[in-house]
This record gives structure tokens, C-alpha cells and sequence, in this order.
């Protein structure tokens, strides 16, 4: 394939702004895909449909045929390599992967919501990769579009040229033909030596049952051919491909791939976590970094490769009519299409024996779920999600904790620290007080103001532990749902955070305990304790519920007895006869409540394992 026909781009948009519908669209008009086809071509999950979001990026090679500038009467073939990207602020690290696999993005706004955080947060990224943008506004049929004022937001947000800016709808296909000739006149064809080494970035995976694990590359120097044996840089893992090809949008097999292509290769291999997302594909006869024993040219990896980091944390534990075990194999089968989820073997005295999986935030800890309950049939009990603190003990050691009931005594604790993120929001203005009041009662501490048109950016440094626990609802609720955000984790900060325990009955239930920050611990304990009053059952005796720090008692609540009327079967006679009956009844609730044991059913204390 000429290099200088190629045109790699990818989608930069929020969730909702119609990019899907326009690689749908792109797809028709380039004769990809005939005829009436089902919509979201690329989403291949159920629940990427059912959602209507992107979640795993799927690269497709396009064909668009333009009249020579030299010459009218002769046309030009041009590759048109389009890398879908996720829409959810938790992927942004694939997003920024297949960022790096283009030389240009579509930077699409929806003309009824305007510029939203995270799309300034991903077009940042993508103009400081030195990647060219088009600004384009969609959805420009509806009654309800703001076109002047979504213009001027780009203007605003990204100093774009009014000229600049294209004007489409997505559903209809109004425009959709003049931003193809912009991609073509307007992006640079891909950089690399053709007849360099090969170097080849891998910017996502999926698993095949017969094929076993494929990557998709992006061809940055040499060319990819069939029955080459290669090498993945970072892992230092050797493969021989099965077979190589493009999307379009299906698999179809090539004998090679050159420089600024892009496509898949299937490795064959049996384990995702051997490949991650950003590692450098070669050519085994080459020289790497790391190895003394090839011969030939040495090979760079390509820049930008990072591990993906889970930064939030929950445990799962199997349904009533499943076992540990069958939670297990699924969550590994998981795995094989899911890099980034990591795995840890845990026990709770109530709950049994479950994992703690990591995840890249909230949404992903969703798909997760769902993806286990609906494509793997595996019921599951899933905890509030927490953080990881680092904990400095007064013997000096560092000791990461998830949980409450990981953290040291308290005197043997020196110091501890949380993860901070850098939150970004936008917001119209009559809604600022109320959203700034929000992330200040968050612990949020305030950065910077910046006024666009009639709304505000604003920017807090907000503790992770607060975005994941009711954060972006709450900032839905201040500002009607007009409000959206971005963020970024940043670092750590030292926190003054004690253990919160529940007693019930004068017992602790160890699922039960929390993590607070001090300030907090009285308002905390109340709603817990109420909480749980509402949920718990009645006993056969009064249950003192009790919040608890280091011993102390900072809230309380009393579940009633279960009362049996003892006097029913009495009709009238002697007073003194009811009284004694009433007294015994008392006395064995006392018994009762000195030795017996709180019962609770399984989903009961899943709800309270469980409740926020």
C-alpha cells in the first residue's frame, strides 16, 4: 500500500454525542458495509448496543476514492484507517493508546449539550501528541440544536478558526461526505520507514477461542508479513502469527501489512496478560534493548507505553447457588478480554471466600459485573468499592490496605496517605455556587475558575475515595443534570482517616467496618447505624446496633424484639397473673439478649455488606 494514501484518524466525543452513528455513517458512504445494515457496526458486545457506549476500541479500514487534485478525470484510492475509541472517562488510557495509532482526530461536539469535560480532557491529550483536530458539530437536524453557541465553545475551549469548524448530522448523513474530503486534504499521511525494521504498536486485544489471543496494530516502521516470527518488546514474549489482516469491518486476512497500516495479528496465545495495551510488536531477528543473543539492527520501543493501573477496588463473592470456584474460571475467562482487570484471593467471616478485582473506575466495575452476570451466567455479591491507602507504620514499612479490617492498630500507625485526582467539571453558570459547595463539602480543594459562553470550568483536587462514592451523582443533582466531569488521578495525600466498626449485640461484624475520615466518624456512624436498623430483621431480643472507633461508641440504635403477646390466651381474672407472665417473658429476652447470637439471613447481610 502507498504510504502517502493512507489516512489513520480516530473519534474524540462524549457519550451520547453520536460517534458510533457516525462510523456508521462513514462506513456507508465509503461503500464499506451495503445496503441497510444494523447500527453501531463497531460496538461487537451486547452491551456496548444495549448501553449505547463504546467500551473495547475496533479499528476498521476504509475505502474512499477522490478525483486527483492534477487531474479531474482520474480518481485516487485512499486507506482510511478509523480507530474507535471508548467514550467513558475510565478508559482514557486506551484511548490515549489509539490517539497514538493516528495521525489525526474528529473532534465531535453534540450541538445540544455543547463541549462536555471529558471531550476537552481527551482533545487536550490528543493536540499535546501533536495529533491534527477537526472540530465538527453534530446532531445540527434537531430543533434543540445551539450551533452558535457550541461554535463558540470551540472557539472558546480550543482557539479553532470559525471556518474551521464542520457542521454534520450524523443520522442523516448531512455533511458527513465534505468531512471525508477534509480527512483526506487535510490529514498527513503516517510517518515511518518503510524499509526500516519493523516496529508495529499494539493499541487493544480481543480473545478468539480458535485464533487465541489478537492484537491490533498499527504498523509504525517496516511491514508485517505472513510467517515472520516475531517479538513483543516489553514482555519479551516470542509469537508466530496464525494469520495477520485488516477490519473491514469484519476480519479479512493479508499476507502483509506496510508501513501506517493498520490491522491485527493472531498470535495464537492462550494468555492476555502476557500482551498489554502500548507494547512494541518487531521482528524476532532484530536486536532488542534487553537481549545480548540476536543479531542484527537494535530496536526501540515505541514511546508512551505505561501499565494500566486499577485505582479502585472491589470484592466480589459468588451467588447463594454458586461456589467460589465457578466464580473463579469465570472471572479468568474474563480476563482473557480484559487486561487491565487484576485478581486477589480474599475471605470474609460472613461471605465466605471471594476476589478483589482492581478496576480503572466505577463504570468498568458495571461492565464487569454485568458482563459476568449476562455472559457467563455468574450471580455475584459485590462490596462498596474502596481505595488503596498507603499506610506508614512507626517502624517505618509501608503497608497497602483496601480495607478497614487490613489497616494496623492505631498506635502503630505513623501516617497515612490517599489518592488524589484532579477533577475537572463544567457547569452552567447559575449551577457554580451549588457545585462548588459540593466538591467543597467532598474535601474538594479548589484550583482554578474559567468562564466559556455561559458556562464554567472548574477544577478541584478531589480524594479518589470521594469521586467513587456518590461524587458525580451528586454533582448531577446541584446542577440538573447539566454538569459533567473529567478526572485524573494525581498522586497521594496524607489523610487522617480512623476504622469505623459495627457492633451488633456487643459484637463486631468485620464486613461491616469502614474506613472514615475523622471529621466525619459522628455523621458516618448515625447513618450506618440507622441504616441498618432498617434493614436487619427483628430478633427474639432487643439488638443494640453501635458505631464504634478504637472502643469508643459515636452512634447507637436499638432493633425491637420480636414481641409474642404471652397474655392472649388469659381472659381476664387476676392482673397479678398477666404481670407474671409479662415478667418471665421479660427476664428471657434478658437471657436471651447476655447469650444469644444475632441471626441474620444471607441476603441481609449481603445488604449490609454492601450498603454505602
Amino acid at each position: 500500500m502507498d504510504q502517502s494514501l493512507i489516512r489513520n484518524f480516530s473519534i474524540i466525543a462524549h457519550i451520547d454525542h453520536g460517534k458510533t452513528t457516525l462510523t456508521d455513517r462513514l462506513l456507508e458512504m465509503t461503500g464499506t458495509v451495503k445496503g441497510q445494515v444494523a447500527d453501531r457496526l463497531l460496538d461487537s458486545h451486547p452491551i456496548e448496543r444495549e448501553r449505547g457506549i463504546t467500551i473495547k476500541l475496533a479499528p476498521v479500514t476504509m475505502s474512499y476514492q477522490l478525483p486527483s487534485i492534477n487531474n479531474q478525470l482520474s480518481t485516487i484510492n485512499y486507506q482510511l484507517n478509523l480507530i474507535d475509541t471508548p467514550g467513558h472517562v475510565d478508559f482514557s488510557y486506551e484511548v490515549e493508546r489509539s490517539l497514538a495509532a493516528s495521525e489525526a482526530a474528529i473532534l465531535l461536539v453534540d450541538a445540544t449539550q455543547g463541549v462536555q469535560a471529558q471531550t476537552v480532557a481527551h482533545a487536550t491529550m490528543a493536540l499535546a501528541m501533536g495529533l491534527r483536530l477537526l472540530p465538527v458539530i453534530n446532531k445540527i437536524d434537531l430543533d434543540s440544536a445551539n450551533i452558535e453557541q457550541t461554535t463558540t465553545e470551540l472557539i472558546s475551549f480550543f482557539g479553532f478558526k470559525r471556518e474551521e469548524i464542520s457542521r454534520i448530522s450524523a443520522r442523516t448523513g448531512q455533511g458527513v461526505e465534505e468531512l471525508l474530503v477534509r480527512l483526506v486534504r487535510e490529514v498527513k499521511p503516517p510517518a515511518g520507514r518503510h524499509e526500516g525494521p519493523l516496529r508495529a504498536l499494539v493499541f487493544n486485544s480481543v480473545y478468539d477461542a480458535h485464533l487465541g489471543l489478537i492484537i491490533f496494530v498499527r504498523v509504525v516502521d517496516g511491514a508485517l508479513v505472513t510467517g515472520a516470527r516475531l517479538k513483543l518488546l516489553r514482555s519479551g514474549i516470542n509469537v508466530e502469527p496464525r494469520e495477520i489482516g485488516i477490519f473491514s469491518p469484519q476480519r479479512q486476512e493479508r499476507t502483509e501489512l506496510t508501513t501506517g497500516q493498520v490491522g491485527y495479528v493472531a498470535t495464537g496465545l492462550k494468555n492476555v496478560a502476557k500482551v498489554s495495551v502500548g507494547d512494541t510488536l518487531t521482528s524476532s531477528k532484530f536486536r532488542t534493548e534487553n537481549s545480548k543473543n540476536d543479531v542484527g539492527e537494535d530496536i526501540e520501543s515505541l514511546p508512551g507505553y505505561r501499565e494500566p493501573q486499577p485505582t479502585v477496588f472491589a470484592d466480589f463473592y459468588p451467588g447463594e447457588e454458586q461456589t467460589f470456584e465457578e466464580l473463579k474460571q469465570a472471572v479468568e475467562r474474563l480476563k482473557l478480554t480484559d487486561a487491565a482487570l487484576t485478581t486477589q484471593t480474599i475471605h470474609s467471616s460472613i461471605l465466605g471466600s471471594g476476589l478483589r478485582l482492581g478496576f480503572l473506575g466505577l463504570f468498568h466495575i458495571e461492565i464487569t459485573r454485568e458482563r459476568l452476570a449476562k455472559d457467563l451466567g455468574m450471580a455475584t455479591v459485590v462490596t462498596n468499592p474502596t481505595v488503596e491507602y498507603q499506610v506508614t507504620t512507626t517502624r517505618g514499612e509501608i503497608v497497602v490496605v483496601h480495607n478497614a479490617n487490613e489497616l494496623p492498630q492505631a498506635s502503630e500507625i505513623a501516617l497515612i496517605k490517599e489518592p488524589m485526582t484532579k477533577v475537572t467539571m463544567l457547569t452552567p453558570q447559575k449551577f457554580v455556587g451549588l457545585v462548588m459547595e459540593m466538591a467543597q463539602y467532598r474535601r474538594g480543594v479548589y484550583q482554578t475558575t474559567e468562564y466559556v459562553g455561559n458556562r464554567v470550568r472548574l477544577v478541584y483536587l478531589v480524594p479518589l475515595v470521594e469521586l467513587i462514592s456518590g461524587f458525580f451523582n451528586a454533582l448531577k443533582s446541584v446542577s440538573a443534570g447539566f454538569a459533567t466531569l473529567s478526572y485524573l488521578v494525581t498522586g497521594t495525600q496524607r489523610v487522617d482517616v480512623v476504622k469505623l466498626d459495627i457492633l451488633l449485640n456487643q459484637v463486631v461484624v468485620e464486613p461491616l467496618s469502614r474506613i472514615v475520615v475523622r471529621e466525619r466518624v459522628e455523621m458516618t456512624g448515625r447513618k450506618l447505624v440507622e441504616t441498618i436498623k432498617e434493614l436487619m430483621p427483628r430478633q427474639q431480643f432487643a439488638v443494640p446496633i453501635q458505631a464504634a472507633v478504637g472502643g469508643q461508641i459515636v452512634a447507637r440504635e436499638t432493633k425491637p424484639a420480636v414481641r409474642k403477646d404471652v397474655t392472649a390466651k388469659l381472659y381476664g381474672g387476676d392482673q397479678t397473673r398477666k404481670d407474671k407472665l409479662l415478667k418471665k417473658q421479660k427476664k428471657g429476652k434478658k437471657r436471651l439478649a447476655r447469650f444469644g447470637k444475632v441471626s441474620l439471613s444471607e441476603e441481609v447481610l449481603t445488604k449490609l455488606a454492601t450498603v454505602s
